[in-house]
């Protein structure tokens, strides 16, 4: 039976997407960890590196590696569309079977694929990381917990906690993904929206090998509000509660201003402060409000202008490309 099995896994292929950005320095270490790890996987790979225009030396490194290696591919955008829409881009070029997500920066380690492919041979058709522990400062590790944690008790999918890109998709969960139109793409939020059969493998997720990081807070907030936006309608739920506790707490306070107007006339609040904190608690909520409504509205704009995600300088390697044959 185990025979029988090998026999039948020995027509699949594996494409590993490699998204860069400032990773010129990790790439060769990422190219030989991911070579060793697939070539003991009884399955052909390619390995697709995606360079989001970044401006180190990735392409000179990536020129080096596509030359000597045919199985590497390298995709070069011509400027920086971010990290999702780098993955999106060698998803819509890869010819595996299965295709396996990974950053660059070598903090999704390589090595974690074979157990990937393992539970693919199982059945399951997304397998994805779950980081059970970071190497990063305790205010992050908070802050990354806290935020799964409110995504998730906020989404219309249930999302797996403390699980980034790094994953191994089943070629049918990668057409479902490369079918979808949106350009505003969360991919773990997609991953869990498509379904299929899913499970996790828990890891360590290491510091940044090489530089330092490409993210800061405020990068940070801006992922949450991608993220909460694109599968929540609870910020729109808030605003109809707040409307409603506004409502309530005005209509309380006529009714505590008559009562003390009749009966203890010298307790009533007089005077300008007490209107302008009224004015500024008024305009605040309000402007909170359309702040909220705006940021679904910026989603809609972006989406309705049908811009494509992102542009394709050149491609190394195409695997989509007929290979000419050597005439003997």
């Amino acid at each position: 039976m185990e025979e029988k099995n090998l026999n039948q896994s020995l027509h699949k292929k594996i494409s590993a997407v490699i998204a860069c950005y400032l990773d010129g320095q990790a790439i060769p270490f990422m190219y030989e960890r991911l070579r060793t790890v697939l070539r003991k996987i009884p399955v052909p790979y390619e390995i697709i590196f995606v360079n989001d225009a970044s401006p180190d030396e990735t392409k000179t490194v990536l020129k080096k590696i596509t030359t000597k290696d045919k199985r590497v591919v390298a995709i070069h955008h011509t400027r920086n569309f971010g990290s999702q829409n780098a993955f999106s881009s060698g998803m819509r070029i890869a010819t595996g079977d299965a295709v396996v997500l990974l950053d660059g920066d070598l903090q999704d380690p390589p090595e974690l694929i074979a157990e990937f492919y393992r539970k693919w041979r199982e059945g399951y058709e997304v397998v994805y990381g779950v980081r059970v522990k970071r190497d990063a400062t305790l205010f992050l590790q908070i802050a990354y917990k806290l935020f799964y944690r409110i995504f998730r008790s906020t989404s219309y999918v249930s999302i797996p906690l403390d699980a980034g890109d790094f994953s191994l998709l089943d070629r049918k969960v990668v057409s479902a993904l490369n079918s979808m139109p949106e350009n505003n793409r969360y991919l773990r939020g997609l991953r869990t929206w498509v379904g299929f059969k899913q499970t996790g493998i828990p890891y360590r997720r290491p510091e940044r090998a090489f530089g330092t990081t490409t993210n800061s807070l405020f990068k940070n907030l801006g992922w949450a509000r991608k993220a909460i936006f694109s599968f929540s309608y609870a910020p729109l739920d808030f605003i109809t509660v707040l409307a409603f506790l506004s409502v309530l707490i005005s209509i309380i306070y006529i009714i505590l201003q008559i009562l003390l107007r009749i009966f203890r006339p010298e307790l009533v609040p007089s005077g300008f402060s007490t209107v302008i904190i009224l004015i500024l608690f008024i305009g605040g909520v309000q402007l909170l409000c359309l702040s909220i409504i705006g940021s679904y509205i910026a989603h809609i704009y972006d989406e309705v202008k049908r811009r494509p995600p992102f542009i394709v300088e050149s491609i190394w390697n195409d695997p989509r490309k007929p290979k000419l044959r050597k005439l003997s």
